[in-house]
């Protein structure tokens, strides 16, 4: 179950929050409503039951790790105020300490100077990455991995820029080769690198796209928005130490604070190397900046109002786990990967399954062995059911077949997506909890394939 800490750290600071305020006369909400208003919140806690353990370790499934008792306290505190930080008149200490968290952010990717806000998630973020990226390069392309985010497609269409798919790899990344074949032959402005896809976390060589760049004028922008604070992770892999190693030589970069920063929705961040684009953000106001001279994150924003909370929280959090390598926060990045690598590991050593490759970062997906690849899809949603029935929460992909060494099912070649099981072990806590979540994964998958071959099952 939930605990009541963030509670307990918000109780004890209000009083001094409200004490700020006591040279105001005295005003106070009228709690006549008061048993109407328990009442309605016992509704709302019965409502929000029909909810997966997201909490819990046991669920490992899609890419939602809970908020750190700190942030759920800090948000929840200033929400008392309900700060705005599209303006300092709005928001003016929430806004500084946007700032400053912006700042800490930027650093982790090695970046002194730079222009950057917080967004109400990474949907938006990559939409000014590339609003920014139309401004320099009009009407030039955008490129991105078959296996990027579908945003980058949508964002792309809504700023009136083409669009292409560039192929992956066997391994999910971004094809270099393909991508040089594009470039050679296409009016690019922008090429999208992501470090760690939704479906797999796969890693784009962003080492390699970089080496072209010199050859093919274009910006990178790098999306991040799952993987990016595995920038401080002492054990990733070779390629993808290389990529992560060169992401200051990016022209922007997304990362969402809500997934790996442990914060609540919506919290993304873009970050631009170049200050010098904030000129693309200027506008004139009349009616709502009087009290500060100060620059104010509205004029370097496309969204208006946001929330000033997402930012005390961001702030507080990383007050208590700085962005630093070999840090309490760096090193729950290193066990997820770690829980990913041992699952991984077990699944490799089982021959009920079997994975296309390692993860990159801590997302983990396999598929099951049977006749056809049809049969192969039908078993994996049966166990992810049955794992479900046994509380333990695992998600679904459609991955392409090739993914796959050949071979692996006799109508590969046929059938062009395979459903396979997919796992994000993002919590630390997954570690010390994978031998329970392997031994629930064996035991469901026994008993469906135990089970007699129905029509249901048949290739």
């Amino acid at each position: 179950m939930p605990d009541d800490l963030a509670l307990r750290l918000l109780a004890g600071a209000l009083p001094q929050l409200e004490a700020s305020f006591r040279n105001l006369p005295p005003h106070t909400n009228d709690s006549s409503a008061m048993d109407a208003m328990a009442a309605v919140m016992t509704q709302v806690a019965q409502r929000m039951a029909d909810n997966y353990p997201y909490f819990h370790p046991l669920y490992a499934g899609q890419m939602l790790k809970p908020p750190h008792a700190l942030a759920q306290a800090a948000y929840a505190l200033a929400m008392y105020i309900n700060p705005n930080n599209h303006a300092l008149d709005g928001g003016r200490a929430s806004s500084y300490m946007e700032i400053e968290a912006v700042r800490e952010m930027a650093r982790m990717f090695g970046w002194t100077e730079f222009l950057g806000h917080l967004t109400s998630g990474g949907t938006f973020a990559n939409l000014e990455a590339l609003w920014i990226a139309a401004q320099l390069s009009p009407g030039k392309s955008v490129l991105a991995s078959e296996q990027a985010h579908y945003t980058h497609s949508r964002i792309s269409s809504v700023l009136g820029l083409p669009f292409a798919t560039v192929p992956a790899d066997d391994r999910g990344r971004m094809d270099v080769a393909a991508l040089e074949s594009t470039l050679r032959n296409g009016d690019v402005g922008t090429v999208v690198v992501t470090l760690g896809t939704t479906a797999t976390g796969a890693v784009d060589p962003l080492h390699k796209v970089l080496t072209l760049r010199d050859t093919y004028p274009f910006r990178v922008h790098v999306d991040a928005a799952y993987g990016g604070y595995f920038t401080l992770a002492p054990n990733l892999g070779e390629e993808a130490a290389r990529a992560f190693a060169c992401i200051a030589q990016a022209d922007s970069i997304v990362v969402d604070p809500h997934k790996h920063g442990l914060q609540p929705y919506g919290c993304g961040c873009i970050l631009f190397r170049d200050p010098a684009v904030g000129r693309f953000y200027q506008h004139d106001s009349p009616y709502t900046y009087f009290t500060s001279r100060d620059l104010h994150l509205g004029e370097i924003s496309l969204e208006c109002s946001r929330a000033g909370a997402s930012a005390v929280a961001l702030w507080a959090t990383q007050q208590l786990l700085p962005l630093i390598r070999m840090g309490e926060f760096a090193n729950g990045l290193a066990s997820s990967r770690e829980a990913a690598m041992l699952l991984h590991h077990k699944i490799s050593a089982d021959d009920r399954f079997f994975s296309p490759f390692p993860p990159e970062l801590d997302i983990l997906v396999w598929a099951v062995r049977a006749a056809t690849v049809p049969a192969s899809s039908r078993l994996a949603q049966q166990i992810f059911a049955a794992a479900a029935g046994q509380n333990l929460h695992l998600a679904l992909a459609q991955l392409p077949s090739r993914f796959f060494p050949a071979g692996s099912w006799p109508d590969q070649h046929q059938q062009g997506t395979v459903t396979c099981l997919r796992s994000v072990l993002m919590k630390p806590e997954h570690l010390s909890w994978l031998q329970e979540i392997w031994s629930r994964l064996s035991q469901v998958t026994g008993e469906v394939l135990a089970e007699p071959v129905t029509s249901a099952m048949a290739p």
